[in-house]
């Protein structure tokens, strides 16, 4: 059997903590807010950033106006910036690892999918997604299933057995899916959330980079030959 490998893709496969930062520092900006340093926006990220935005002091009418027209003042924002970002390191050697073993490698992700798969052909990956899990576009971004929901339907439909499922993410969303689901869960370090915050969530394992996904794997039983 193949392993399927689930990953996240901001900050988990996407090294773009430092432009969510930026984006996020843009908007206190706009509306006169003292901005923060990545200590504080990695003890205060959530998702929706809804939640963010109001842990760091956003008024309702203030977090309104960036959610009006479907969040354009944040995405038109992210996009620029995020238009240069680049990988984390080692992702790319598992996902080239996970193409020539023939498993799968999903996305899962509360990006849009559109501004998403541009950026795989922009970092030369696409073709070693399987499958890119996410919203259809902004308008319906946190107003349809989520993550998990998602997740677990598109396993059910393609027969993936959480036993050989592993999840890869930076935040405790995926460690909750992976106790919900029965998934093994990998939480990286140095994405939008502090060390502790991943701890606390207690994942099977935390990883620093994607280069020590490969050992994790192999403990598995999978990939012992590369």
């Amino acid at each position: 059997m193949k392993p399927a490998l689930v990953f996240d893709w901001n900050g988990t496969l996407l090294d773009d903590a430092h432009v969510l930062l930026q984006t996020t520092n843009a908007i206190l900006d706009r509306f006169g807010r003292a901005t923060i340093d990545m200590n504080t926006f990695r003890e205060h990220c959530d998702i929706p950033l809804s939640i963010l935005y109001r842990g760091l002091g956003m008024s309702e009418s203030e977090v309104a106006a960036v959610d009006r027209d479907a969040g354009a003042m944040f995405h038109d924002t992210y996009e620029r910036f995020a238009s240069k970002a680049d990988l984390r390191e080692g992702a790319r050697r598992i996902l080239e690892i996970a193409h020539e073993q023939a498993a799968s490698s999903i996305i899962v992700s509360n990006h849009v999918v559109d501004p998403l798969r541009s950026q795989l052909r922009r970092l030369g990956i696409n073709d070693y997604i399987s499958e890119v899990i996410a919203f259809e576009s902004r308008a319906t971004q946190f107003k349809s299933m989520s993550k998990g929901e998602r997740l677990g339907l598109y396993m059910q439909e393609n027969d993936l057995k959480p036993p050989a499922t592993f999840i890869i993410g930076d935040m405790p969303v995926e460690t909750n899916i992976a106790r919900d689901l029965g998934l093994i869960s990998i939480s990286i370090t140095g994405g939008f959330v502090s060390d502790s915050r991943l701890q606390a969530a207690e994942p099977d394992y935390i990883i620093r980079s994607h280069h020590e996904l490969l050992p994790i794997l192999q403990r598995h039983g999978y990939f012992r030959d590369t």
